[in-house]
């Protein structure tokens, strides 16, 4: 696959997540009360306002991260001391929406549908993304720039976990009939190894080099 139409397909799905998140929590649902109505007894949250709060903050950084994900893949072109510097601070940008994505999950994740079963592996996510993120951008302070690129195709797969944990849910419940709470630990494990596969698939269509220096 060609990389202008993988950005192509790639900017679509980014806008689709991103519209989608925007209209469920500021239009359709902005009180989360259809999630929360969900929960099992004693699983929601003891400061339901400081709750939304944080949720706000995670869904505006995630919103974020995925647009600034997005212009990070976007073509170089004639590399310029000016364009270098902008992908740079894009750079920075997305790690540190990435961070506070993951900061106010840590702070959700004990309140997440399904108990340690669910919040176990919602920090350990909570770990491995900023860690893939910081990762990628330390190859490119060594002018590595292929690992730079897989490191960082394989962090922004992490951009749709919402989007593809609620069709993971959707699938688990509605069509095996599995109950919501039970569903939703399945459709997290389920999508976590999702994300993980379609990163190093993504890296495989597009044929990024295994090495690619620069002096």
């Amino acid at each position: 696959m060609s990389s202008k139409t993988a950005l192509r397909w790639l900017a679509a799905a980014a806008a689709a997540a991103v519209a989608y998140v925007l209209y469920k929590s500021y239009l359709a649902d902005p009180q989360a009360a259809g999630f929360l109505a969900l929960k099992p007894a004693g699983e929601g949250p003891d400061r339901l306002s400081l709750w939304l709060a944080v949720l706000q903050v995670h869904i505006a950084a995630a919103c974020v991260a995925t647009a600034c994900g997005l212009l990070g893949f976007a073509p170089a072109g004639r590399r310029t001391p000016r364009r270098l510097s902008l992908h740079r601070w894009n750079g920075y940008a997305y790690f540190v929406c990435v961070f506070l994505v993951c900061l106010t999950s840590g702070y959700m994740a004990p309140y997440a549908t399904g108990g340690k079963w669910t919040s176990v592996p919602f920090n350990l996510l909570n770990i491995l993304w900023p860690a893939l993120t910081l990762l990628a951008i330390r190859r490119a302070r060594k002018r590595r720039l292929a690992a730079h690129k897989r490191l960082m195709i394989r962090s922004y797969a992490f951009c749709f976990n919402n989007m593809t944990l609620h069709l993971f849910t959707g699938l688990f419940t509605g069509l095996v009939g599995l109950p919501y709470a039970a569903g939703y630990t399945a459709a997290l494990y389920a999508n976590i190894a999702f994300l993980l596969l379609a990163g190093e698939l993504a890296i495989r269509l597009l044929r990024v080099p295994q090495k690619r220096e620069v002096s």
